[in-house]
């Protein structure tokens, strides 16, 4: 049985005599050597001090003491220069993983690993789907889309349909398009109703403001187009005409008046006050029966519902009118201005799209008082 070779250092000297330190020439002579030097030592601590030394203050005592400190450290050193290695250490032992090496009788052989699998076999050739004599032992295939009819040009687009499903390469009804490729006559919209109680305490909102309306009879353009319960508002405050009239809802009436209260005054106040005050808001549009953008197809827009307004420009006193475009960059009081009550319509609107929204909006304000779900805003 093979044995494990260590380190002689540190065996029983019996297994490893011939590289034991303890019986090398070299180390013997140290040894000597040393006790040579405790000999002197000795020697001299028992002679009688011949002189004493009294012009430094030293005995010779003191030189005997500080002789044998360095007896010691001289011991100590050469015990030190003995302590080597020996010349050969032991082999490492083989890994139990490294195949041949390794005996099949030794026991770090049964802890091995089992062999890994070869890797991914090679793709064996698929069977043409024509050929009949496909084997029976080979893996069924991925299932893949029916093969194209002769004749058929026309590639398959998306995942391969169930058995037994219509036909998709036919045209979709109208019912089956999205919204957002439906005209406003295929949507089938319908009117919202709205509350009595609702639009009675609206409008007292409106009266305590000193907005200055009418009520008006229902609008009915079809395809959902129209306002259950209009109003058509000619100033949106006391003393601030609105032009043209604008017909809408009461609710986008109500947001239109708090805004101009709460912050479009107060900033004209604060950035122009050289203009005096605002005598007039000029819209573009409030209620029109259309998609959004005057698109052909997609989303009704809230003009549509009476819920929306563009505002154009202010109307000053003195001065000329600030008209709404692109200030983004500008650095004028007319620039903070404009951006100022830009980003206050939306503690009013549900809708605020500036200038700097889109090429449709790059000539006025459009602002709106839908309803999302959780209350939610789009502010831009």
């Amino acid at each position: 049985m093979k044995t494990k070779k260590n380190s002689a250092f540190f065996s029983p000297h019996k297994k490893h005599e011939e590289y034991c330190q303890h019986k090398s020439s070299f180390y013997v002579e140290y040894i000597y050597q040393v006790l040579a030097i405790f000999n002197h030592v000795a020697q001299l601590q028992r002679k009688t001090p011949s002189c004493v030394v009294f012009s430094h203050g030293y005995e010779e005592s003191d030189a005997l003491r500080k002789l044998s400190t360095l007896a010691i450290l001289f011991a100590a050193t050469a015990i030190l220069a003995g302590a080597r290695l020996p010349p050969r250490g032991p082999m490492p032992e083989p890994r139990p993983d490294a195949g041949q090496a390794t005996s099949p009788a030794s026991p770090s052989s049964e802890k091995a690993e089992p062999p890994k699998p070869e890797e991914v076999p090679a793709p064996q050739p698929k069977p043409d789907v024509k050929d009949p004599q496909a084997p029976a032992s080979s893996p069924p295939p991925t299932p893949q889309a029916a093969p194209s009819k002769p004749g058929s040009a026309e590639p398959m687009q998306g995942p391969p349909r169930p058995p037994g499903s219509p036909d998709s390469s036919q045209p979709p009804t109208e019912e089956g398009k999205p919204p957002g490729e439906q005209t406003l006559e295929e949507q089938h919209l319908t009117i919202e109703p709205e509350s009595d109680a609702e639009h009675a305490e609206c409008t007292a909102a409106l009266q305590s403001l000193g907005v200055v309306f009418k009520d008006t009879q229902r609008i009915d353009d079809g395809n959902g187009c129209g306002i259950d319960k209009p109003i058509i508002v000619s100033e949106a405050l006391p003393g601030i005409k609105l032009k043209p009239e604008a017909t809408m809802r009461c609710p986008a009436a109500l947001a239109l008046a708090r805004w101009m209260k709460d912050s479009v005054i107060p900033a004209a106040s604060a950035a122009l006050p050289e203009q005096g005050r605002i005598t007039t808001v000029n819209q573009a549009t409030s209620y029109m029966c259309r998609l959004r953008n005057g698109a052909g197809t997609g989303k009704i827009s809230e003009h549509a519902r009476g819920n929306a307004i563009d505002i154009a420009s202010f109307h000053f006193e003195k001065g000329e009118d600030v008209a709404v475009r692109s200030r983004r960059e500008d650095p004028t009081l007319t620039g903070a201005f404009q951006r100022t009550v830009s980003a206050a319509g939306c503690l009013y609107f549900t809708t605020v799209l500036d200038p700097e929204s889109d090429a449709a909006h790059e000539t006025h304000f459009h602002l709106d008082v839908i309803e999302r779900k959780g209350g939610y805003r789009y502010c831009h």
